[in-house]
């Protein structure tokens, strides 16, 4: 059986506001009411960051970390300096993407890994290798995530090694090298933060 019920008012135990209503269908929510709302159907923080420029060059045979100098977004303005910043009251689970181009010269066999650092220490690992003919220039892509749990205050970095037969220095591909903007570029990193996670 159906009923209804008919209030122009809810409150809480102690008689503070959670909802009102003016009697012509407009609902106000209290400011609490409304920061859970917010907070519960948004995946923010979100940050999708990338290089212009020129390339960066990485040493042979040492982790170096990715220079990323513009954003697509950053809906908390948590990062900066190539460092994703958890905010404050914003810890919990995050979803974190990175892909990576990686120019190599006419070397003869090339080795790339990514890792993402969180707080300055290594804390994932992906490695792509190839080998190709003496000669030939070569672009190799490395791409690393998944969902992280994170409290206030932790970083994420992206950092990367190459090693090749030449012991030579290699370049980190910008975001213009196989399309245009973020979207279509070679390198980018970002994330959000999951939804009831």
């Amino acid at each position: 059986m159906a009923g209804i019920l008919k209030v122009d008012k809810y409150q809480d135990f102690n008689g503070n506001d959670i909802m009102t209503s003016d009697g012509a269908g407009n609902i106000t929510l209290s400011t609490a009411m409304n920061t859970a709302v917010a907070a519960g159907s948004n995946n923010t923080p979100a940050f999708h960051a990338y290089p212009t420029g020129s390339r960066q060059t990485i040493g042979h045979a040492t982790y170096t970390k990715v220079t990323m100098t513009a954003e697509s977004f950053d809906t908390d303005n948590a990062f900066a300096s190539s460092r994703f910043t958890v905010p404050s009251g914003k810890g919990g689970k995050y979803f974190i993407y990175w892909s990576g181009g990686v120019f190599f010269g006419s070397n003869n066999g090339f080795d790339l890994a990514s890792t993402i650092y969180k707080n300055g220490s290594q804390f994932t690992d992906e490695a792509n290798a190839a080998t190709y003919p003496t000669g030939l220039a070569r672009h190799l892509k490395s791409m690393n995530g998944g969902i992280f749990d994170l409290s206030a205050g932790d970083y994420l970095e992206v950092y990367i090694r190459q090693q090749n037969n030449a012991s030579s220095n290699a370049d980190v591909d910008n975001a213009s090298v196989f399309g245009t903007g973020a979207t279509w570029g070679a390198t980018y990193f970002g994330g959000y933060k999951l939804i009831g996670a």
